[in-house]
């Protein structure tokens, strides 16, 4: 990895000149206007190929779209209104297609199944259990659905029968019961064999090898020191199981076991995580998605020659997912960059033609107007080299300094990337430069660095935040009195410990659903999240154990009496992760010490935001906040709509 960038080749790095005096012309964009952007997932094959099925959030939540391929044209296939609707794909052989969404972000999903002729039907009927789709067998006369109905802590798998999806009670059946919190991770095509994935530690696990003919199951992954283990898919012959490790290694790779004779062999790897490997239908192709330094790079591989594909160059962005058609003749592309939401293009791999399917950014927003990020890297307190990912206003110079956030990411384990954020290309467009700080602890830089926060929270990896102003200071166009921190949920927390154990450091905290009682968070945690139980408090501390004191020291609201700086906080109400009651109570306690806070509370929205509307309100109010306690700007009446 490269040492730490000097201010020097800060500026090679970004491609720009040095800080001058000259000021260029940006337009200002509304926060309305950033969210008539529309997010894209999905991009599922119909059975003829002729249409994907994606989600947009265009009507203000998600919904379900079809992408008719010929003409380009999308139509909108559900309606909803209050809850965001995720398509999951077509059914194998016909046009109906499965869905799924919860309730006001309770987490609590359910599967729906969608007719030719538009009629809905609840296939996981039943409340307060959380469902999900699996996928379809290989013969394709059934589909997989998770649940935990029948005990809360474990999702069992259960086998649908295709043809009886129409009848009052479509036959079900566990073919999966999950007693001891081990969980699939791939079924064999003839549905003989599960590899099945044991979390012990946040940085150990076991894989198991389950034979649903003899009832045997075996480890399958012995080994010394810490591996974690995630099976990818079994070869169409079923003799082979692949999966990712970091058996002996920093970094993820793909290996293959033979299911006969137990031979391991490295199938491949890189200097980075690789994240994901599939085959296509007919194991014409095999798709990598490699976790490189913050950015997915993906690599279709014909497996004939061995040979990677060339795909046709983007202007403007890089391919970060893949889905290739069941002929094998044509792949969904999912396009990515920091600067504007991701579209979805069509390439054939037979004649090479590439095809832009959406056109995602507001046409009323300059791109020029817009960012990209650039991954650069710093030293921290005591020298470690800390990667993140910066963004400089185009109106910042030496003579027109900007004010400064530290963003932080959620996790703990997480990594800010270079994906595009409405939130944060609004602030930077007005004039608000950030650093995303992957501190210790974040994912994506090796195992070591993975776990050099382990119990260590709010301690090294705080000051690894605080470390980044020394990286924005270098910049030279940085006011180094107007920088303030940044982050949701973990990245809240992480805001909440700078305002309360670093209280000087920063001049104003943005926390965005953020833990502040650890104790409590770790004793509410939700039941189905049972399986990962020992790995979590692992990591973070047992709040029953002699840890509890530890937890006690580091949860920010027993220590509101140290903030001294402007605090905001968004919260949702039916958060089953940090419960509204953590946001309530520090709150009142920093209200306590007479310092500025600003509170928004959304009825309808979980852990994180699912509806246009609340995001809006939500993000417009944080630039407010910004506006007047960290730039220092006069508080102006209450804007209208649309002109924050």
């Amino acid at each position: 990895m490269n040492k730490t960038l000097t201010l020097l080749a800060l500026v090679v790095l970004l491609g720009c000149n040095p800080p001058s005096n000259e000021v260029p012309e940006v337009t200002k964009y509304t926060i309305n206007q950033f969210y008539e952007n529309a997010n894209i997932g999905g991009g599922s094959f119909s059975p003829d190929e002729s249409k994907l099925l994606v989600n947009s959030n265009e009507t203000g939540i998600y919904n379900v779209y079809e992408i008719d391929l010929a003409s380009g044209e999308k139509t909108q296939i559900t309606n909803s209104t209050q809850e965001s609707y995720f398509g999951q794909g077509y059914f194998p052989n016909d046009n109906r297609i499965i869905y799924s969404f919860d309730e006001g972000g309770n987490e609590n999903f359910k599967v729906f199944m969608m007719t030719t002729e538009g009629q809905s039907k609840d296939l996981t009927p039943g409340d307060s259990v959380r469902n999900g789709f699996w996928g379809w067998s290989r013969d394709e006369k059934s589909m997989y659905i998770t649940s935990n109905k029948r005990d809360p802590r474990f999702m069992d798998i259960y086998e649908m029968q295709v043809s009886s999806v129409d009848d009052e009670a479509p036959i079900s059946e566990i073919i999966y019961q999950n007693n001891d919190g081990l969980n699939v991770g791939a079924i064999s095509p003839n549905e003989r064999f599960y590899a099945l994935v044991e979390t012990i530690t946040s940085a150990d696990g076991k894989m198991y090898l389950f034979d649903r003919e003899t009832n045997e199951k075996i480890d399958i992954s012995e080994h010394e020191g810490d591996a974690t283990y995630s099976p990818q898919f079994f070869s169409l012959d079923n003799k082979t199981l692949y999966y990712t490790t970091d058996e002996g290694s920093d970094f993820v790779y793909l290996a293959k076991r033979d299911l006969e004779s137990g031979e391991v062999t490295k199938e491949f790897e890189a200097s980075w995580d690789v994240w994901y490997a599939y085959d296509s239908w007919n194991e014409k192709y095999r798709v990598i998605g490699i976790n490189q330094d913050a950015k997915t790079e993906v690599k279709i591989i014909d497996q004939s020659s061995g040979e990677e594909v060339t795909l046709p160059a983007i202007e403007g962005g890089s391919i970060s997912s893949v889905n290739i058609s069941k002929s094998e003749k044509l792949a969904r592309l999912t396009v990515s960059t920091s600067a504007s939401p991701s579209n979805i293009y069509l390439y054939n791999f037979e004649t090479g033609e590439l095809k832009k399917l959406t056109n995602t950014l507001n046409p009323e927003i300059d791109s020029n107007d817009l960012v990209e990020g650039q991954v650069v890297r710093y030293a921290s307190f005591d020298g470690l080299e800390i990667p993140a990912i910066y963004y400089q206003p185009k109106q910042a110079t030496a003579d027109n300094k900007v004010p400064a956030l530290v963003w932080v990411h959620g996790g703990p384990g997480g990594q800010s990337r270079l994906s595009y954020f409405a939130l944060i290309q609004y602030l930077v467009n007005h004039g608000y430069a950030i650093l995303a700080v992957n501190n210790r602890g974040s994912s994506g830089y090796g195992k070591e660095f993975n776990h050099l926060d382990d119990k260590n929270h709010g301690d090294k990896d705080l000051k690894d935040c605080v470390a980044g102003k020394d990286f924005l200071a270098s910049t030279g166009v940085i006011d180094m009195e107007k920088v303030g921190i940044i982050g949701g949920s973990y990245g809240g927390y992480m805001t909440m410990a700078a305002m309360t154990f670093e209280p000087e450091a920063f001049d104003v905290g943005v926390n965005i659903f953020g833990v502040t009682n650890w104790l409590r968070t770790l004793k509410s945690i939700p039941p189905y999240w049972e399986s990962f139980r020992k790995a979590l408090y692992d990591e973070l501390g047992d709040p029953t154990t002699e840890d509890s004191v530890r937890l006690y020291n580091i949860s920010p609201l027993f220590h509101t009496q140290n903030v001294t700086k402007p605090l905001m906080v968004l919260q949702g109400a039916n958060d089953v992760r940090v419960l509204q009651v953590e946001s309530d109570e520090i709150v009142a306690g920093v209200k306590a010490n007479g310092v500025p806070v600003e509170y928004v509370i959304f009825e309808d929205e979980g852990h994180g935001f699912r509806k246009k509307e609340n995001e809006i309100e939500g993000y417009g109010q944080i630039k407010v906040f910004l506006d007047k306690y960290l730039k220092g700007e006069a508080e102006t009446a209450e804007a209208p709509a649309g002109s924050l």
